[in-house]
């Protein structure tokens, strides 16, 4: 459970939408951060990325496979050469989900999942030493542990992964997602999922309380370590090493296979019958998906090849 977090963000796209989600009274997350003093915007280095890009295609249909992170820094130039040439002639972007547009929308749909519905408590949940370093680190980030007792553990445990975050730099906003899906909306591609908001935020609603807790003590014990830890997976990703994320974001699911039957490998299953399916008909597909359903063992492309078709990865 210790690597959590890392493959959270980049195998489930709910991750940044912690950043947005109402507490109780209205306030949210990003509110609850001190307000920053006003300064003239720096301008950011670019850095050169060049993240794997992968092709299945027949006589009248391509699709591209692109794996994302859901949170990055400025000044990371990942969208140009053979990216932007694959984006630009897709005819359709397809993401994990789509997340609805307005705000209210997105807290009406999250909270009858994330509060418990028996009325139990997040603190009946946690022994003495655990609910004291949960609370001490919610108050590390701004966050009144006391106004989260009403929720399952994995919504205060996101929340917490992703605050920190902000912090060091990392931006939703800058996240492949967010990028993709406004430029195929200035440029008239239709975008669509794979899943919706609700069925993605089911994943973890459903998970066994055990496992809830488990994740947010493992968040809450780590909390120091998820910025280096994103920073060694981003740098991966920049240089194009799908072998080398799978070592530093999939390792931790070998000894939590239920965990990675739910995150993963069913979801990377489902995903290449559509795949499959969408195959049928003419066009090209951009399909961009968090870089851990890309790689390692049971990954899109091997459930693809199950299914009989050729994935190549684009050199470039």
């Amino acid at each position: 459970m210790k690597n959590w977090f890392r493959t959270l963000a980049a195998t489930c796209a709910v991750i940044p939408f912690a950043q947005c989600a109402l507490l109780p009274g209205g306030q949210s997350a990003r509110a609850a951060e001190p307000a920053a003093a006003t300064a003239p915007t720096a301008i950011v280095a670019t850095t050169d990325a060049d993240p794997a890009l992968w092709v299945v295609k027949d006589e009248d249909t391509t699709i591209y496979l692109f794996g994302t992170v859901h949170v990055l820094k400025p000044g990371l130039s990942w969208f140009d050469e053979a990216v932007k040439t694959a984006f630009d002639k897709s005819d359709q972007l397809m993401l994990e989900m789509v997340l609805p547009d307005d705000p209210a929308q997105v807290g009406k749909e999250m909270m009858p999942l994330a509060l418990d519905q028996n009325g139990k408590t997040l603190s009946s949940r946690l022994d003495p030493d655990q609910l004291a370093a949960y609370q001490a680190a919610m108050a590390s980030v701004g966050l009144p542990a006391a106004q989260f007792d009403a929720f399952e553990p994995w919504f205060p445990a996101i929340t917490l992964s992703m605050l920190p975050l902000t912090k060091l730099g990392y931006d939703p906003e800058q996240g492949a997602e967010k990028q993709l899906t406004s430029m195929a909306k200035a440029s008239g591609k239709p975008v669509a999922g794979f899943e919706t908001f609700t069925e993605q935020l089911g994943f973890f609603d459903t998970l066994p309380e055990t496992q809830q807790v488990a994740f947010l003590n493992s968040v809450v014990k780590d909390l120091d370590k998820l910025g280096p830890q994103l920073d060694k997976m981003v740098l991966l990703w920049t240089k194009g090493d799908p072998d080398g994320l799978a070592a530093a974001m999939n390792e931790s699911m070998a000894a939590t296979p239920e965990l990675a039957k739910v995150l993963l490998w069913d979801r990377n299953a489902r995903w290449a019958d559509q795949i499959k399916t969408r195959m049928d008909k003419p066009g090209t597909v951009f399909v961009a998906v968090g870089a851990g359903h890309l790689a390692g063992e049971k990954s899109v492309q091997d459930y693809l090849k199950e299914r009989g078709l050729t994935v190549k990865r684009v050199a470039y």
